[in-house]
């Protein structure tokens, strides 16, 4: 039996205006232009066919599938949030982001050595440029993207929610619909990197984006951004891209959102009963706040549902708190060994290069292990 004197604890954050001397803020660069959405993401792939089943038992719908693309969307105006192309190998390609009318996006091509994009490329029309960010990544930059009427969603089931002191529904029942949870929109991919502050640094300049809660090592330098558009007025959601400082260039997982936890719950039934490989949840994010559920898909890339996720203003100040393990869900299983690094031979000698080529230094390498080796949840 656990002590009754046990401390159950979340990492604290701090406002920027507040932070103690000894923890370093994350810089914040001239913009060249304004991100207003998370467009979609790009992927080669050897095989299409399973992407498509997967996709569709997530559920996104497919507008077109063809032996050399699959294109998909979500139930709501954006006419692609996913894009999968016959390739030689199975990898991701990069995001695409819908920027601001006022974007001047000649500036990219002038100041950063853009490209611009073959019509034919754009699965919506319009026009964009093509960058590459500090890990030779590709980054689309679009505008004009035309917009589709919403599909429909069966009502939600929330609104009704019965509590222990309000009691809303009466003679009534749930009843959701054994279905894929009908995803609604792409919220927000996350990347990891092995040079944090120079990544930080082009994404922030790139797309205008706010970095809403930042985390740091301990010795204060920041390791982990989430950012958000600026909408101004209009609330964006808590994080539309995540920055991870660690030991390698990757995408981590995207994320898509559903209508409410049932089609969450819903959702993981069917997938499962799909036959589909199941990673973590559900549980709750700290910070964000969103009820989640991460999947593979079939080779090996992570997808997460979520929904009931916070959002922000422009006006609200960035946060910063520790990078600790445990900082990524508030309740729900212990997060999977997947989500460190594996520690094995590949990645002993993946951090030996490092070291060898001065792409980390011994101490932050140290930081890092320490945040990630630390037990997150010590009471369990």
């Amino acid at each position: 039996m656990r002590s009754p004197t046990t401390v159950l604890r979340q990492p604290e954050s701090t406002r920027e205006s507040r932070l103690p001397a000894d923890v370093q803020r994350l810089p914040r660069p001239p913009a060249l232009g304004r991100a207003i959405e998370l467009a979609f993401l790009r992927w080669e792939k050897r095989r299409l066919a399973p992407t498509e089943r997967f996709w569709r038992d997530f559920g996104l719908s497919i507008v077109s599938a063809t032996p050399l693309r699959l294109v998909a969307r979500g139930a709501g105006p954006a006419p692609c949030i996913a894009l999968a192309e016959a390739g030689a190998q199975d990898r991701f390609v990069g995001p695409a982001f819908l920027m601001s009318a006022d974007t001047d996006l000649h500036r990219y091509v002038e100041q950063m050595g853009a490209r611009w994009l073959p019509l034919d490329r754009l699965p919506a029309g319009g026009r964009g440029v093509e960058l590459l960010d500090p890990s030779g990544r590709s980054v689309w930059l679009l505008q004009d993207q035309r917009r589709l009427a919403p599909l429909p969603l069966r009502q939600a089931v929330a609104p009704g929610t019965n509590t222990a002191r309000d009691t809303p529904r009466v003679n009534r029942t749930v009843r959701t619909p054994i279905e894929p949870a009908r995803v609604v929109r792409l919220g927000h991919v996350v990347l990891q990197t092995v040079d944090f502050p120079r990544m930080a640094d082009w994404y922030l300049r790139v797309l205008g984006m706010i970095p809403t809660d930042v985390q740091y090592l301990a010795d204060g330098s920041p390791s982990l951004a989430f950012c958000r558009l600026d909408l101004g007025d209009q609330p964006a959601d808590h994080h539309t891209l995540v920055i991870v400082g660690g030991i390698e260039e990757k995408v981590e997982h995207s994320a898509y959102e559903v209508l409410d936890l049932d089609a969450l719950g819903q959702g993981q039934q069917v997938l499962r009963a799909q036959g589909h490989r199941h990673m973590w949840g559900i549980g709750r994010h700290l910070l964000g706040s969103q009820l989640f559920d991460y999947w593979f898909d079939p080779d090996g890339f992570e997808y997460e549902h979520y929904t009931d996720g916070d959002v922000f203003t422009s006006d609200v100040e960035t946060a910063y708190s520790p990078l600790e393990f445990g900082g990524i869900w508030a309740w729900g299983d212990d997060a999977p060994a997947s989500m460190k690094p594996r520690k094995n031979l590949r990645t002993l000698l993946q951090v030996f290069k490092l070291l060898r080529r001065k792409a980390i230094t011994p101490q932050r390498l140290k930081f890092l292990s320490a945040a990630l080796d630390a037990p997150a949840r010590p009471w369990l």
